[in-house]
């Protein structure tokens, strides 16, 4: 079940550092929020797609399954009730406020990947 994927790996790296340059260099209302939440679900996904033989599939619905649970603990407050909320990396990372359009924003991510997988597939078997 594990095996290492290069090419997914690769894309893991360069997302995150696309992700790290839109936290520190992005202040705007739509790519910094949506544009980020967008990006961090296919983020995940090719990290998962690095380590673990996987459908994609089961990765992508995995990864969104993950990115609702991390956003409903948002709404719960989970970084303050961990004692965590002084912590600027916690804060980045687990978030500290639910939104609607974060979940939608999740799901359009997936639903690119799902689609990106399926052209690559189609494209192999030709």
């Amino acid at each position: 079940m594990l095996q290492f994927n290069s090419t997914y790996f690769i894309w893991t790296i360069i997302l995150l550092i696309i992700e790290i340059l839109i936290a520190l260099y992005l202040h705007d209302p739509i790519i910094r929020p949506y544009g980020g939440d967008f990006l961090v679900v296919i983020l995940i996904y090719c990290f998962v797609k690095s380590f673990v033989k996987i459908s994609n599939f089961k990765a992508a619905i995995g990864v969104l399954i993950f990115s609702y649970a991390v956003e409903i603990l948002q709404y719960f407050k989970i970084v303050k009730i961990l004692g965590l909320q002084h912590s600027n990396i916690a804060n980045i990372i687990i978030g500290t406020s639910f939104a609607w359009a974060d979940l939608l924003a999740y799901t359009l991510g997936i639903a690119f990947v799902l689609g990106v997988e399926q052209i690559k597939r189609s494209s192999n078997q030709q």
